[in-house]
């Protein structure tokens, strides 16, 4: 599988998103899903320590063992977890230990503040941050759910300070959420920050489970709370047009998803949760086609400012 930088990291352009590990399957389920993932050629797995309540990462130790060298481990901090939350840098030391302990391992490839802390200064988390990358626990810092302001921010405080400085940040971003086109791709870009978008398949939207006139799968997302907010009308029309668009060159609206984000240059990997080893295989396998410039204005044309 092609792999993309992340700072220092070459991860695939398929990630394997780790957030249904202890909520939404067991520890049985998890490491079928997982090494389906590694088998198709995934080496880059995204959890957080709040994900199942800190069980994503114990399922994620506890399966990789002699593995671990094989992948690229990234995990996030910052969510409320038994009690505490936020960036400062006590709590920085203490969130990373625990992930350690549960993920047990000796190192994290990129620890991820998961979201902006408004009480603490960012030079101050950069500063707890930066002790982690001296002590060899964290090998590369990211962020997640940050502005381009807040990037810029970091950077210039990162380079003021002499520490070390975000590699990447992680924010929502597909073809129904384009949000990041506004500025903070640009600012990626000029950073030399990497891109890593989560929900890339709009809540289940882009999975091509999910079609017009058709019930929803039992046991789906669209069963859950958010489906009768995602799964409306309108948006499955609009999924209709982006099958149509992928079947008529031969390929998946899954495929589409996929591509059209590795599309933009700036994005390093696409990070798809998976309940399954044969989720995980598809998804695995959905990065292989290279939209063109002129596909990529047709899809702009067909639906040009999506928002579910």
């Amino acid at each position: 599988m092609e792999k993309r930088r992340i700072g220092s990291l070459d991860v695939s352009v398929a990630g394997l998103g780790c957030n249904n590990f202890g909520w939404r399957i067991g520890p049985d389920e998890s490491k079928a899903t997982l090494f389906a993932a590694l088998d198709a050629g995934v080496n880059f797995l995204d959890t957080a320590d709040v994900y199942g309540a800190g069980k994503s990462e114990e399922y994620l130790g506890n399966a990789l063992g002699d593995r671990r060298k094989e992948v690229v481990l990234a995990t996030k901090f910052g969510m409320e977890m038994a009690g505490q939350s936020g960036g400062s840098p006590t709590y920085v030391r203490q969130a990373a230990d625990a992930s350690l302990r549960r993920l047990k391992t000796d190192w994290i490839d990129l620890y991820q503040i998961h979201k902006p802390d408004p009480k603490t200064p960012i030079a101050d988390t950069l500063g707890g941050l930066n002790e982690l990358v001296r002590a060899g626990k964290v090998r590369e810092i990211g962020c997640s759910n940050f502005s381009s302001e807040q990037l810029r921010e970091a950077n210039d405080a990162a380079g003021a300070m002499g520490l070390a400085r975000f590699v990447s940040v992680q924010n929502e971003y597909s073809l129904f959420h384009r949000e990041p086109e506004e500025n903070v791709l640009s600012e990626c870009q000029r950073l030399g920050i990497a891109f890593i978008p989560y929900f890339p398949l709009a809540s289940g939207l882009l999975t091509g489970k999910y079609r017009k006139g058709r019930p929803l799968p039992e046991a789906s997302r669209g069963k859950d709370q958010w489906g009768p907010k995602v799964f409306t009308d309108e948006n499955l029309e609009a999924v209709e047009r982006f099958a149509r668009f992928a079947e008529t060159r031969h390929h998946t609206l899954l495929e589409l998803a996929f591509s059209w984000l590795l599309a933009h240059d700036v994005v390093a990997s696409v990070i798809a949760g998976a309940k399954t080893p044969q989720q995980a295989t598809a998804n695995a396998g959905a990065a292989n086609w290279r939209l063109t410039a002129e596909e990529l204005s047709e899809i702009d044309r067909i639906f040009p400012d999506g928002e579910v």
